[in-house]
């Protein structure tokens, strides 16, 4: 909940009394604050980033991530619906991607490039670059992002906070995951004879869509004791232990159709639905049967788009109605 309540702040954290201002932290987070100012900015940073990422990732879908866009999270995150099990694994990613990249971009002075890898490259190619140091970002990530669920006088039961600190490791899992070779091309003329190459990140929205994936499949759990303690095991095939790179989830979500302050649904009166989807966002999908309306907008794009030699384009710019549909 903190990483909702960072989203909203606009101070520029540059003195260690700031700490005590910032909304949400818990003792340990604000401790890490004060020690370390940089990381706190990088942190507010990827706050921020996590609520447009996720609003764009769901945009399709009845539920769009407006449950993080108010003072504080509505009822249906509280409660640890498959919504809840998201946010907090694309929090955790979003953090310790955020600060990876400060380490490689020099906005961090306690980190810097992550390390060359150990394994020969192939002919042709040579490690240089600077990495994303995804080591500094999972430890620095981790301690931040965990704190809330390791306190023990923190409000919440303890199947909440086991199912928040799994889905925070399944988002890192999937930073992990999307840990790839990057190159850069070095010849006479372009012709590529060596490349330099490095271990960055995806971008956090194809992140974010890897762990959308996830939520679709998530499992509802249950808090059962499992030999000498409570566990969380899958409600339906208990069978087997949760697995360590799925969601999971402890409350079915409300079917966010209608607006239900008590459930933390806003509906989807209004929203903006696919006519000719067949998806999530069809306007059947999306308006739950009952019906929309459409209306006309005017669109200026550029066109016809000439090149001329050498080396500019010019375009005319075109006014053209389109017809688009909201839920009734």
């Amino acid at each position: 909940q903190c990483t909702q309540s960072l989203s909203q702040t606009t101070q520029h954290i540059n003195k260690t009394q700031h700490c005590k201002t910032l909304p949400g932290l818990v003792s340990s987070q604000a401790q890490l604050c004060r020690s370390n100012l940089e990381l706190m900015q990088t942190i507010i940073q990827a706050a921020r980033e996590v609520k447009k990422v996720c609003q764009k990732t769901f945009t399709d879908m009845r539920w769009n991530c407006s449950s993080i866009d108010a003072p504080k999270f509505l009822p249906d995150l509280e409660r640890g619906t498959r919504e809840s099990a998201f946010v907090y694994a694309l929090s955790a990613a979003a953090i310790s991607h955020t600060i990876a990249r400060a380490c490689t971009s020099g906005d961090l002075r306690l980190c810097s490039c992550g390390p060359i890898p150990g394994e020969i490259p192939e002919p042709g190619y040579r490690w240089g670059g600077c990495a994303d140091n995804l080591h500094y970002g999972l430890l620095m990530g981790s301690k931040f992002s965990d704190a809330p669920m390791k306190m023990k006088k923190k409000s919440g039961s303890n199947a909440n906070k086991l199912m928040h600190l799994h889905n925070s490791e399944v988002g890192r899992q999937a930073l992990r995951d999307a840990l790839v070779m990057k190159c850069k091309c070095h010849g006479v003329s372009g012709s590529c004879s060596i490349r330099t190459c490095w271990r960055g990140l995806q971008d956090l929205k194809d992140i974010a869509m890897d762990l959308k994936t996830k939520y679709l499949s998530a499992t509802k759990v249950v808090h059962r004791p499992m030999g000498t303690r409570k566990q969380l095991v899958p409600k339906d095939i208990d069978i087997r232990p949760v697995r360590e790179n799925e969601l999971v989830y402890l409350q079915s979500s409300p079917d966010y159709c209608m607006r239900n302050d008590k459930l933390g649904s806003f509906g989807t009166q209004d929203r903006q639905c696919n006519k000719t989807s067949s998806g999530s966002d069809s306007c059947d999908l999306m308006c739950c049967g009952r019906g929309y309306n459409p209306y006309s907008e005017r669109v200026v794009e550029r066109c016809h788009c000439k090149y001329h030699w050498c080396c500019y384009v010019t375009c005319k710019k075109c006014e053209r109605t389109v017809e688009k549909y909201v839920c009734k």
